[in-house]
């Protein structure tokens, strides 16, 4: 960790026009700056995603409870249209009794034969229905205990979305404010240049010279521009993409010493 902080500081030893430094912090400013812009866009985004899944569960859930609530019903007219069918058996019997003719016995016979036919159909319908609600119960109640931690957990991180939202806007607030007085001391050609760039290449505006080359482009440096680059007394841009140069002077071990 020393040897990190020597190193620092004879880094910043490197001659370089002042206008750099406010060009790279501005720069650093404006990344942030955009990183939670994107951040505070995205939260919303994500609580409609997951209050759509919810809304789309608890219809499943209202469908599922609708289905058991049809095949009970069924249930309960089948279970009625039975009894309506056994009341007419009875009476047929008693009828039968009355019969005064082989023709009349076997019609009331007939009609016996046919509500019983009915019954069964009947009862076989009620068994079916009953294989139905089985899963569908157990689906309904399946459902409600996973939407009730679902609602928890979209509470919890809408909760946790509005407390990042007003964290990130307090920042947002404060690297405006910096941003807004660095912006302000560049003189206006400088501003001009740095708006400029930024719009072209999307934030990236300043590049470190690396082993002559722009870091940003890789393309190599004319000696004698990186020469005049080095000795820091005027602003320059590289030639080939327009950014903002700016170079640092890699560190040595004799350097290193020389600071301790």
């Amino acid at each position: 960790m020393y040897i990190v902080r020597l190193a620092t500081r004879v880094n910043m030893e490197s001659p370089m026009h002042p206008d750099i430094h406010l060009v790279i912090q501005l720069q650093s400013l404006d990344q942030k700056i955009a990183m939670l812009d994107k951040e505070v866009a995205a939260l919303p985004k994500h609580i409609a995603v997951i209050e759509k899944q919810l809304e789309s569960h608890n219809r499943k859930l209202e469908a599922d409870r609708a289905a058991l609530v049809a095949n009970q019903k069924d249930r309960k007219k089948l279970e009625g249209d039975i009894q309506v069918h056994e009341q007419k058996i009875s009476k047929l019997r008693d009828q039968m009794l009355q019969a005064k003719t082989n023709e009349q016995y076997r019609a009331f016979q007939n009609e016996i034969e046919f509500a019983q036919k009915e019954i069964r159909k009947a009862e076989d319908r009620i068994l079916e229905l009953m294989s139905e609600s089985e899963p569908l119960d157990q689906n309904v109640k399946k459902a409600e205990a996973a939407l009730k931690e679902e609602k928890q957990v979209v509470d919890r991180e809408k909760n946790e979305a509005r407390e990042r939202t007003a964290s990130d806007q307090k920042q947002l607030d404060q690297l405006r404010a910096e941003r807004a007085e660095a912006y302000g001391k560049l003189p206006a050609s400088t501003r001009s240049g740095y708006d400029r760039i930024r719009k072209k290449w999307h934030g990236t505006v300043a590049a470190e010279a690396v082993d002559g080359r722009c870091s940003a482009c890789q393309i190599v440096i004319r000696p004698q521009y990186m020469q005049d680059l080095k000795r820091g007394e005027t602003l320059m841009a590289c030639e080939s993409c327009g950014r903002f140069l700016y170079y640092i002077r890699p560190v040595s071990i004799e350097d290193v010493a020389s600071v301790g």
